[in-house]
């Protein structure tokens, strides 16, 4: 069975159906995957780019864009290392109003049973089970 992984583009002509010529190659190529001729893989940063290209250009709401991924990534013969990671981050990006690029690690750390995350932006407070930390307080910590 042929395997390739897709770039943002592809994932954004399907989503947006722009170009038109173009969103209609990949609605075909996405058909060949639901019918298990070829297998789709799509990386984590690969996501990351398309939920800012379609916020900042095509300034789509963060649930527009919850909802289309996971209508995406949903399609059969579509394949992801850490899907169901994947999956979390779009909702607490949509819900908890924070930056996907933010919410992606963060659900990694919990995975791994790493609360802390050394930074100075106060919005990962929204993230649950993440302990915000400045380089000085974790240093001087047990």
């Amino acid at each position: 069975m042929k395997r390739a992984y897709i770039d943002a583009n592809i994932v954004i002509r399907y989503l947006t159906d722009e170009p038109w010529e173009m969103a209609r190659e990949v609605e075909a190529l996405l058909k060949a995957a639901e019918r298990g001729e070829v297998v789709l893989m799509l990386d984590e940063i690969t996501v990351a780019e398309v939920v800012w290209v379609l916020s900042s250009f095509f300034k789509a709401s963060k649930e527009e864009i919850k909802e289309n991924l996971l209508t995406f990534i949903g399609h059969e013969g579509v394949w992801m290392a850490d899907e169901a990671g994947v999956l979390l981050a779009l909702t607490l990006y949509a819900d908890l109003n924070v930056d996907f690029a933010d919410a992606l690690p963060s659900v990694r750390m919990f995975k791994e049973g790493v609360p802390d995350l050394i930074t100075y932006d106060k919005h990962f407070d929204r993230l649950p089970g993440v302990q915000r930390v400045s380089p000085k307080d974790f240093l001087a910590g047990d």
